[in-house]
């Protein structure tokens, strides 16, 4: 070989070399491009080898790497159920590898849930409305005409027909939404519709109420906040009635800073068995509950600009604010 043939050969090595690397450094910013692409994306995303094993990934798919172990080669589209959570998964197959995207619609499933629940509720209620109002008006007329000894059982029909008819007010306002009609009020207004209501409802140990005596001025919709108040009361009424206790407190506390109602509402029943259930509709922590009560509560607070949650400390309790 002559020496202007090595040095050709020398010259195309080079070249082969320059290309190489430079084909290399492509090939880095196309695969860095692709892992910065699925990294933007909201889902987790695999693309694995036929073997199983994962030649790209991003952050969301790490971090659930069981669900991995979980999916089916070759099925296209279908839902999983994962860890109190519901992934939609997508798959593709290409060029011997697989493709997997798990996408979370656990929040869509619920409020799809919700919307089924809720119809299908205000159909019942608008159905159960009539008939409950027809008994409600009998049972009116019987009370002026029944003897007194069986006055106390006409009471309990009407107080169980109130229950009734609360429920069913809750889950039409549920189904409908809540709208606030904001006035000035008073709060002995809010603290007399909120005694004579604990008057219609059935329990039967000896409970003391303690609410505030000053009066102060409200600005908001009486009747909303007359439902938030009863929630809040009568759920601590059926606490204490579950308790081992004879007697049992219910306090409601109020501090104002401005324009801020802070109240907090305290009661000697039984703790709170779920609290993830919180707030959660169609999910009650008592046998008789109907899973609405604080879910209204939390829109009726939000409704006049206020806050709600669980006091932290040592005795057990709501507070919520509202802005006057």
């Amino acid at each position: 070989m002559s020496a202007e043939e090595l040095k050709a050969l020398i010259d195309q090595t080079y070249r082969v070399e320059e290309e190489y690397v430079a084909l290399r450094q492509s090939y880095d910013y196309l695969q860095s491009t692709i892992e910065q692409v699925i990294e933007f994306l909201p889902n987790a995303i695999w693309i694995a080898e036929r073997d199983g094993s994962i030649f790209l990934q991003n952050s969301q798919a790490k971090s659930l790497s069981s669900l991995l172990e979980t999916l089916c080669f070759g099925e296209e589209d279908y839902e999983v159920q994962f860890e109190d959570r519901s992934y939609l998964i997508k798959s593709a197959h290409h060029n011997e590898k697989y493709l997997f995207s798990a996408t979370d619609i656990t929040e869509q499933k619920r409020k799809e849930n919700l919307a089924t629940m809720g119809q299908m509720a205000a159909h019942l209620s608008h159905e159960i409305r009539n008939p409950i109002g027809s008994i409600a008006l009998l049972a009116s007329t019987l009370m002026k005409r029944v003897i007194p000894e069986n006055r106390p059982i006409v009471e309990e029909i009407q107080k169980s027909l109130y229950r009734i008819e609360r429920i069913i007010k809750a889950t039409l306002m549920f189904s409908k939404g809540v709208s606030a009609q904001k006035n000035a009020l008073r709060w002995w207004q809010l603290r007399e519709a909120l005694l004579s209501a604990i008057g219609y409802y059935s329990y039967g140990k000896t409970i003391e109420f303690i609410f505030p005596e000053e009066d102060f001025e409200l600005f908001g919709d009486m009747d909303l906040l007359t439902m938030l108040f009863t929630n809040f009361v009568f759920n601590a009424i059926d606490a204490i009635e579950l308790d081992d206790e004879e007697e049992g407190i219910i306090e409601i506390l109020h501090t104002q800073n401005g324009s801020i109602h802070r109240f907090e509402i305290y009661d000697s029943g039984i703790g709170i068995v779920n609290k993830k259930w919180l707030f959660e509709a169609f999910k009650s922590t008592k046998e008789r509950g109907n899973g609405l009560g604080l879910v209204l509560a939390k829109n009726i607070v939000h409704s006049h600009g206020g806050e709600i949650g669980v006091c932290d400390g040592e005795r057990k309790g709501f507070f919520f604010t509202l802005s006057s």
